[in-house]
This record gives C-alpha cells, structure tokens and sequence, in this order.
C-alpha cells in the first residue's frame, strides 16, 4: 500500500459533514486527496468545509431522493473514492416484534440501506476503474440487543450488499467497515452528561480494550480500505474487541 496513494485523488464522503465521514475527510486531505462532503444539512457542510480548509469543498444531498444523488455524481463527474457513513440515529422502528409498527420499521433502511444503494446506484457511473467504495454497517448486526431485530437486519444487510457489489462492479473494490462505540457529536444528543462515563464504562468493560473509540480511529480503517488494492468484498471491525467479549 503506497503512502501516497490518496494524492491527487477525488474522494466523496458522503455523510462528512460530523463524526467519523468529517475523520476520513480530514485524513483523506492528510494524505493529498482532493474531499468532497455531503450531507443533508447546509450549515453542517458550510462549517465543515470551512474546518477541513483548502481541498475541500461541500454538497448538500437528501440520500432519500434519487435526483438529488445523481445531481451529484453527475455534476461531480470522475472521481476515485466513494465513502459513506450517513445514517439517521433517531429510535423510529425498533420495540417488541409483537407490536412493531411495520411501516415505521421499513423506515429504518431508508437512509443507512437504501440511502447507500441510491448513492452506488449513480456513483457506479462515474468512478474509476480501480477506484472503491466503503460503506458502514454497524455491531448490531453480530450483537443484536431484544427489540432491535430489525435494525441488526437492516445493518447485516449492508454486510451483505458490500459483498454482492464486490462482485459486480469489480474491478472497483467494495468494502465495509463495522464501527463500534465511537464518540461522535451524536453523544451530545444521545448520551447525557451526566451519566456518559459510567454508560460507557458499562458498555464497554468487557471489552478487550475497555474505552470508546474515536472518529479518527474508526477513520483509519477506511483510509486502509481506499488505498488496499488487494481488498474487496470485506468487512472490516473496528470494535476494540467488543465482538470477542
């Protein structure tokens, strides 16, 4: 893997606007790439942008609607590197299965699943031959917890549609990395202050590494993914162990 293969190359991150798409943003330009980040939200692109500086530059794009993606890819035109880490975080569709309401559930898959599908669909036109894409499951989908049976399907199911592509767009490479608990912004909506440490300490001391991760080191594993030529169709976790507790 050469230490300069992400100079001069184009990457989208879409979902870069926070969290760990901003931490593969900013390791990408690290590493010489001209960063395109989309996300949903104006301000969140505008502030992001300005905080990744030069080589960077931003989209807004709703990944639920199909013109708006391939507005994107389409004013793009040829790139190398397709990430995505856009999710919806909010807790519609998951509860007991004897009294899931399935049409919030279907919802669940709209911008994590489905989202993803839509942005290959109209990447696939444009990206290099020996360029990739790296999508983002979760580990709910090898632990799943009681009511969150359709959640842990619908992030299996990113798993499974990195590898289908692998084989039909090869020789483009399609990946997926499986984050663990990473501390993002969305703790600050998620997490009270007040009880964060001891929530942590609880979901993580069985752990081999007993801690949270951080976006960036959650971010070195796309960075492997982009510039390993040699790798497709895989999953990569990035659990601190958590999968062996």
């Amino acid at each position: 893997m050469a230490g300069d293969a992400l100079n001069g190359k184009i990457v989208v991150c879409i979902g870069g606007g926070s969290g760990i798409g901003f931490a593969v943003a900013r390791a990408a330009l690290a590493q010489g790439a001209e960063v395109v980040i989309a996300s949903s939200s104006a301000a969140r692109i505008e502030t992001s942008v300005a905080g990744l500086g030069a080589g960077a530059r931003g989209a807004v794009v709703d990944v639920t609607d199909d013109a708006w993606v391939a507005g994107l890819f389409d004013q793009l035109g040829g790139f190398h590197h397709l990430v995505y880490t856009a999710g919806d975080w909010s807790d519609v569709g998951g509860g007991p299965i004897g009294e899931l309401d399935l049409e919030a559930a279907a919802s669940v898959f709209g911008v994590r699943f489905w989202g993803a599908v839509r942005a290959v669909k109209f990447a696939a036109r444009h990206i290099a031959p020996d360029g990739s894409i790296t999508l983002t499951d979760g580990m709910f989908a090898h632990r799943p917890r009681a009511g969150g049976a359709v959640r842990s399907a619908m992030l299996g199911g990113i798993e499974h549609l990195a590898q289908g592509l692998a084989v039909e767009l090869a020789p483009v490479r399609v990946n997926c990395v499986c984050p663990g608990l990473i501390e993002t912004e969305i703790w600050d909506v998620r997490l009270p202050h007040d009880r964060r440490a001891e929530l942590v300490r609880r979901m993580t001391e069985r752990q081999a590494l007993p801690r949270a991760g951080q976006p960036d080191e959650a971010a070195a594993a796309y960075l492997y993914l982009m510039q390993a030529g040699y790798t497709t169709g895989q999953v990569l976790r990035v659990d601190g162990g958590s999968s062996l507790a």
